[in-house]
């Protein structure tokens, strides 16, 4: 009966119970800002601000409760904070990432990105460690692989962060037909053209509106969003080079696409544009001297 009036234990109680209110309300704001709100970046920063509110309370409900006992542990709390900071230093860098992640826009949920070396798509950003379903390895052309990686924040401040899909949902693309001599190179690039604007021009006016804004945000150069073509001559062959926009998560499709229309397109020129493949040719081989000799006129 004593430990029940014990005014640590109802400060132990009080603090509970404020855990599990804090817990509470912040799960309910989640799920109205969710029922309220399409945008799927604006979604992720609001949900991460409100865990962040959430920690936030919860230490101050731990300081406003414990108020009376920490005059008298101030010494104890310090030598036992830096010690803990010391140990726990990856773990700290780990949860100032999460806070840079949540606020500085480096990505959100579902964005195509590259942490440490691995790409992948953001499928969970915790406290500690953001989750990647990760891309490529030994499957090729940007696929899952299967593989579910997870990453300290911490890389935020140690390396690069890729971002595929943060201000704009297309990347530029090339595929490159390399050509033999005597085709008909103007015929191979106007097939090239006709290709990319039947896979991907149906797409050419969201990607010109998307990067119309992203150079009114930055100060970008003109950049051409329209597929083109570029011929390159060297030792073997003529190499006609594609370049367009595409939806960073399609590119695969889109080449498998752009390649069969291409090949079959190049099959109805009767010969008119050939494909080229690598091949050795001998200049100024020696001549050959053969003499036969009988084997008596050998042994004589």
């Amino acid at each position: 009966m004593d430990l029940l009036f014990d005014p640590l234990v109802g400060q132990l109680i009080t603090v509970i119970i404020g855990f599990v209110l804090i817990g509470l309300l912040a799960h309910w704001l989640q799920r109205w800002l969710t029922r309220y709100i399409n945008n799927r970046r604006t979604l992720s920063s609001l949900g991460q601000a409100t865990k962040f509110l959430a920690y936030l309370a919860a230490v101050a409900l731990v300081v406003t409760v414990f108020s009376g006992q920490i005059p008298g542990l101030t010494v104890t709390l310090g030598v036992a904070g830096a010690g803990i900071a010391f140990a726990l230093q990856e773990v700290i860098a780990s949860v100032a990432g999460w806070i840079a992640i949540s606020f500085g826009q480096f990505y959100i949920v579902g964005d195509r990105v590259q942490l440490g070396g691995i790409r992948g798509d953001v499928i969970h950003i915790g406290v500690l460690r953001t989750s990647l379903m990760e891309i490529g390895e030994w499957v090729k052309a940007d696929q899952y692989n299967g593989r579910i990686v997870r990453i300290s924040n911490s890389f935020v401040f140690k390396e690069p962060v890729f971002n595929y899909s943060e201000e704009i949902s297309f990347i530029w693309d090339e595929i490159a037909i390399p050509v033999r001599y005597g085709s008909d190179h103007k015929l191979a690039r106007e097939i090239m053209l006709k290709a990319a604007e039947a896979v991907v021009g149906a797409t050419i006016d969201n990607v010109t509106h998307e990067w119309e804004v992203m150079r009114q945000k930055y100060p970008l150069e003109h950049a051409s969003v329209e597929p083109r073509v570029f011929l390159i001559a060297n030792d073997n062959w003529m190499q006609v080079t594609l370049r367009y926009t595409v939806d960073v998560k399609r590119r695969r499709v889109i080449h498998d696409e752009l390649f069969m229309y291409i090949l079959d397109a190049i099959a109805e020129t009767e010969g008119r544009v050939a494909l080229a493949s690598a091949t050795l040719e001998l200049v100024g081989a020696p001549a050959l001297d053969v003499r036969l000799r009988s084997e008596r006129a050998a042994q004589s």
